[in-house]
């Protein structure tokens, strides 16, 4: 009887190492390549560029390869459990790193099996993450980065979305990452705030700025970074003016508008009643909606309604009602908002819009009831998180504190303990060196 192989593979970026390990690890039996998963990936690194999909045609094309299995976990245990193959064979690059534990387990698991472990010598000068950085200087394409965040919807618990305001905040979004037991966190996305957008022009946050010149920004944005955008979009104007708006986002790349159901002249939200604030009614909203999914182009571009209900001082069932009516005139997702510190008005909505609607994304921006973690926000139903305008926040108080020490002591000597390098600020900027 043949002897089988296993080698568990992520396959996105091919190179000479990969077709190395294939092309021994064929050498002992039948080769079954256990392809990760976008979810298994997406939970412990970056989401692969290529789907599930295209990276098992690829695979199943290269010479040596028997089988192509799905591995929908990070770890190899489940399918060596079910497939029990008489080897396993993987780069000896594992003993170390976030890879270590996976390593322990699958020898107490082959050990079991009765099955061995062949471990390839890592072919030196190959290092996929090097080549995923030379990928992501080269840039991506409007096309790209509009499809990623249904994508990530598909395959993570949480999408993780902070707001940028200009190029610098943006590159901060997409290169920050935090290693934490043995998983690598980091933003998903971007959020293209109007609120933070108005505040840096020194301008009230109230549409003053028109689309036309939030793009002027936004581009600076693109230019530099390859994660999906979702725009604030205010009350998205007239139905008339929503229409260009949803083709210009499209175009640019932009993966999804937010648009709240109030009308009048804007009032930030997190005023609650303290203002007036207006609701449009729900046929009027319903329009809005429906003439931005007949405008845009493409099925991956997002329309999410943002729902005002519980800022307005009205009850779950007027949020739900509402809900409801927006799902039926096409919304792709819908944001609850709130400015209530216990979140249970938040998590009754969740609750009970996810009895009826269990595929429609949630959206939550918990600026004030910011002390549930993501996880927790995730057991209510929320699938995206907005963190929306933390950015801003951090940047002013900390140029504030500057000016006033430069001013106190009538030099910037002290001021540098506040400062990063000039040297490290100029290294984030692709093309600098």
């Amino acid at each position: 009887m043949d002897k089988t192989v296993y080698l568990g593979m992520t396959a996105d970026i091919m190179h000479p190492g990969l077709i190395n390990i294939i092309t021994e690890g064929s050498k002992y039996g039948k080769l079954i390549v256990g392809l990760l998963t976008d979810s298994a990936i997406a939970e412990h690194k970056r989401l692969p560029y290529l789907t599930y999909e295209q990276r098992e045609f690829i695979v199943r094309s290269i010479k040596g390869v028997h089988e192509v299995v799905p591995q929908n976990e990070w770890s190899y245990v489940d399918n060596l459990l079910k497939y029990k193959p008489d080897y396993i064979i993987h780069g000896d690059d594992w003993k170390e790193g976030s890879m270590k534990k996976v390593r322990e387990d699958v020898f107490k698991v082959m050990q079991e099996l009765g099955g061995q472990i062949i471990e390839i010598p890592y072919t030196k000068g190959i290092d996929s993450t090097s080549l995923y950085d030379d990928i992501k200087k080269i840039g991506t394409t409007p096309e790209i980065r509009i499809k990623s965040l249904r994508r990530l919807i598909d395959v993570k618990p949480v999408v993780r979305i902070l707001e940028a305001h200009n190029g610098l905040s943006g590159l901060i979004v997409e290169h920050t990452i935090v290693h934490k037991n043995d998983k690598i966190y980091e933003f998903d996305g971007m959020w293209s705030s109007s609120l933070t957008d108005s505040t840096s022009k020194g301008k009230p946050d109230i549409e003053a700025v028109d689309l036309t010149t939030r793009l002027q920004d936004l581009n600076n944005i693109l230019e530099c970074t390859t994660k999906p955008i979702i725009f604030d979009g205010d009350t998205g104007g007239k139905c008339e003016h929503f229409a260009f708006t949803v083709r210009t986002l499209e175009r640019h790349g932009i993966s999804a508008v937010i648009i709240e159901d109030k009308v009048g002249l804007k009032k930030n939200s997190l005023f609650g009643t303290a203002v007036e604030q207006h609701q449009a009614t729900i046929e009027e909203f319903c329009e809005k909606i429906k003439t931005g999914k007949t405008s845009q182009v493409t099925d991956d571009f997002m329309i999410i309604a943002r729902i005002e209900s519980f800022i307005c001082d009205k009850d779950l069932n007027d949020a739900l009602t509402r809900a409801r009516a927006y799902v039926k005139a096409g919304a792709d997702g819908v944001m609850i908002h709130s400015k209530n510190k216990s979140g249970e008005d938040v998590k009754a909505f969740c609750t009970e819009f996810k009895k009826e609607f269990s595929d429609i994304p949630v959206v939550l921006v918990p600026t004030s009831y910011n002390t549930f973690t993501e996880s927790e926000l995730k057991e209510w139903g929320a699938n995206i998180i907005i963190y929306a305008n933390h950015m801003l926040r951090a940047a002013y108080p900390a140029m504030q504190n500057v000016a006033g020490t430069i001013l106190e002591n009538q030099r910037s000597l002290e001021a540098d303990k506040f400062c990063m390098p000039i040297k490290e600020i100029l290294e984030l900027i692709p093309g600098t060196k």
